[in-house]
C-alpha cells in the first residue's frame, strides 16, 4: 500500500529519509542534540538530520518540559502571551514550512474565573526546513565546518500563583555542512555502448 510519495523539486528540495521516517512513522529526531536556556521551562532541541546539505528538507523539534503547576499559553489564546517558534530570516533555510502546535488542553483559573488553552507537563513541537543552495550555504559555514540555524522561543509561563514575565529563550541547532559531490566518474568506468 502506498501512503505518500516524495518527489525532488528540480533537485532543490531533497527531504531526508530520517525527515520521512519521523514524518510517517514516528521515529525520534535525534541528531543535532542541544538545550535551550530558558529560566521555568526545559527545552532540548533536535533534527532529523546532523548534515547540512544543500537543497536538504530536514525536521526540527523542540521538546519542552514544564515544571508541576506549571502551564504555558497556546497560541489562540485571548488577552495572554502564545508560545511562538520562530527562525531566523537570513540563516542557513532557504524554505520555512508551516507547521501546527499540539493540541492544547482548556486550563479553569478560578481566581479570575477564565478558560484559556494551554500546554502542561511536556510538548513536542516539530517543523521542516530546506537548507539554502550550495553557494548560499556555504557562505555560512563557521571555521568548524558547521552550518549553525539559529531562532527564538517565546513564552510566558504561569505556576498555580503567579504569571512570569515573558522570555525569549534562543535556540540553536549545529550541523557539519556536507558540499555535493562533484567528483566526476573516471572514464574507465563510463558506460561505454557496444
Amino acid at each position: 500500500m502506498i501512503v505518500s510519495k516524495y518527489f525532488e523539486d528540480d533537485y532543490k528540495d531533497r527531504v531526508s529519509t530520517a525527515d520521512i521516517l519521523a514524518r510517517q512513522f514516528g521515529a525520534p529526531l535525534d541528531a543535532a542534540r542541544g538545550s535551550a536556556e530558558a529560566k521555568h521551562l526545559q527545552i532540548t532541541t533536535a533534527a532529523s538530520n546532523g548534515i547540512a546539505r544543500p537543497g536538504l528538507r530536514i525536521a526540527l523539534s523542540l521538546d519542552i518540559e514544564m515544571g508541576d503547576k506549571m502551564h504555558v499559553y497556546a497560541p489562540g489564546v485571548q488577552g495572554y502571551i502564545p508560545i511562538d517558534w520562530r527562525l531566523d530570516e537570513g540563516g542557513p533555510a532557504s524554505k520555512q514550512y508551516s507547521f501546527e502546535y499540539p493540541a492544547s488542553e482548556m486550563l479553569h483559573l478560578e481566581a479570575i474565573n477564565e478558560t484559556v488553552p494551554v500546554y502542561r507537563g511536556h510538548i513536542r513541537v516539530r517543523r521542516e526546513i530546506t537548507f539554502g543552495q550550495e553557494a548560499a550555504l556555504k557562505a555560512l559555514v563557521t571555521p568548524t565546518g558547521e552550518v549553525i540555524v539559529k531562532g527564538t522561543f517565546r513564552y510566558q509561563a504561569c505556576d498555580d500563583r503567579k504569571c512570569y514575565v515573558p522570555e525569549d529563550a534562543p535556540l540553536e541547532w549545529r550541523f557539519k555542512y556536507e558540499g555535493l559531490d562533484r567528483t566526476r566518474v573516471p572514464s574507465e568506468l563510463q558506460h561505454k555502448p557496444n
